[in-house]
C-alpha cells in the first residue's frame, strides 16, 4: 500500500500576538512545541508526518517580530520579516547589499514572499535520508546513510563531518556572518545576543539541530552593525537551477580597502560543512594584500585545505576554491554562464583526480 504523506498529524494551534506570549508558550510546552515562521520548512515536516509536535506556535500574528528598523548604529530586522521585504529595502540594498543579494536568490519569488529571514537561518537540514524519515544519526539512529559506499552525497559536506554529513541550506547565513550580524533571542532567562556565526552548531556539539535554539527560546531579531555599511560586497550562489534550488555552495564577503590593499575582510561559505563556515584563516592571509586575482588564487587554495570529499562531491573542492577566489578578487563570469562553467570545471577536475 502506498504511504500517504500529505495529511498533517493533529496538534494544538496557538497564535500569540506578542513576542513575550510566544516565548512563554514555547517555554511552557518545551519539547512538545514547534515554532512556525513562514511555514515553508514546517509544513514539509508536518505533511510528511516526520515531525509530530503536540503544539504549534504560529508566529505570523506577532507584529513586533516584523519590519526593518534603521538607526545610526545599523539596522535591526525582525525575525518574521519576509525575504522579499529584506531584499527590497532601500537601506539593505544601499548599505548592506550582500544580504540583499543573498536573499534575492532564495528559492522563488513566491517562496520569498512568504518565507522569513528568521526562518531561513533556522531551517533544518535538507538531506533526503533525514527528511525521508530514515533512522540516521540526526534522527536518533546509529548510521549516516549518505556516508556509505552506496550513499548519495553529491550535496553533502566536505568539512566538519562528525557522524552526519548534511549541510546547512541557508543562503542568508553567510551574508549575515560577513556583515558581523548579531542574533537576538528571548529565552526563559531573558534576552540573549550572539554573533551570527555562533548561532549555528555542527554535529560535534548537537547532532539533533543546526542552531542553538532550545526549548523556550525564540529568535526575535537580527541586528546588523553599521561597521560594515557600504563595504565592498560579493555574493555568489551555485545551484543546479536558477529558481527554487538550495545551494550546492555559496560565498559572501565584505571587504574594506586601504588604498589598493585589503584593509579588513569577513568571508563565509555555506553548504560546504554542516554549519556555515567563516574562513578566518583566509581573512588573516589576505589582509594587507591587493584584492587581485593572485591574492584570490592564494585564498582559494588556502580555503580548501583539509577538505575531505565523499564519493560523489569531490567537485565541491574546486568549486569552493573558485568561489573564494572570486569573492576576494571581485571577478565573476557573466551570470548566464556562471553556474554551468564552474560545475563543468569542477566535475572535470574531480574526474581527473579520481
Amino acid at each position: 500500500m502506498a504511504v500517504i504523506r500529505d495529511v498533517m498529524p493533529a496538534f494544538e494551534l496557538l497564535q500569540p500576538d506578542t513576542a513575550a506570549d510566544a516565548q512563554k508558550l514555547l517555554e511552557e510546552h518545551g519539547e512538545d512545541a514547534w515554532a512556525m515562521a513562514g511555514g515553508l520548512d514546517s509544513f514539509d515536516w508536518l505533511k510528511d508526518r516526520i515531525k509530530k509536535p503536540k503544539v504549534l506556535v504560529d508566529l505570523s500574528g506577532v507584529e513586533e517580530l516584523k519590519g526593518i528598523r534603521v538607526s545610526s548604529d545599523g539596522v535591526e530586522i525582525g525575525a518574521m520579516t519576509t525575504l522579499t521585504e529584506v531584499a527590497n529595502h532601500p537601506a539593505i540594498r544601499g548599505e548592506y547589499g550582500v544580504l540583499a543579494q543573498a536573499v534575492d536568490v532564495v528559492a522563488s519569488p513566491q517562496i520569498r514572499n512568504q518565507g522569513t529571514l528568521g526562518g531561513n537561518v533556522s531551517q533544518d537540514a535538507r538531506c533526503w535520508y533525514y527528511r525521508g524519515g530514515w533512522p540516521c544519526y540526526r534522527a536518533g539512529g546509529n548510521i549516516c546513510y549518505a556516508d556509505t559506499p552506496v550513499g548519495r552525497n553529491r550535496e553533502h559536506a566536505i568539512f566538519g563531518a562528525n557522524r552526519c554529513v548534511a549541510v546547512h541550506p541557508s543562503d542568508s547565513a553567510p551574508a549575515l556572518i560577513a556583515l558581523d550580524a548579531k542574533f537576538v533571542m528571548q529565552t526563559p532567562k531573558g534576552e540573549r545576543v550572539v554573533d551570527a556565526e555562533d548561532y549555528f552548531v555542527g554535529p560535534e556539539l548537537n547532532i539533533t539541530r543546526l542552531n542553538i535554539l532550545g526549548p523556550g527560546d525564540l529568535l526575535t531579531a537580527i541586528r546588523i552593525p553599521a561597521t560594515w555599511a557600504g563595504a565592498n560586497f560579493y555574493f555568489e550562489k551555485v545551484r543546479d537551477r536558477n529558481v527554487w534550488d538550495f545551494p550546492l555552495m555559496n560565498v559572501a564577503s565584505a571587504i574594506k580597502l586601504s588604498g589598493e590593499a585589503i584593509g579588513d575582510i569577513r568571508i563565509a561559505v555555506n553548504a560546504a560543512a554542516p554549519k556555515p563556515m567563516r574562513l578566518k584563516s583566509v581573512e588573516d592571509a589576505v589582509r594587507g594584500k591587493p584584492g587581485n586575482t593572485e591574492t584570490g588564487e592564494m585564498a582559494g587554495r588556502l580555503a580548501v585545505e583539509g577538505a575531505v570529499p565523499l564519493q560523489f562531491n569531490a567537485y565541491k573542492i574546486p568549486l569552493m576554491r573558485s568561489l573564494v577566489k572570486r569573492a576576494i578578487s571581485g571577478v565573476a563570469p557573466p551570470q548566464w554562464t556562471q553556474d554551468a562553467a564552474i560545475l563543468n570545471d569542477a566535475a572535470r577536475e574531480a574526474t581527473w583526480r579520481s
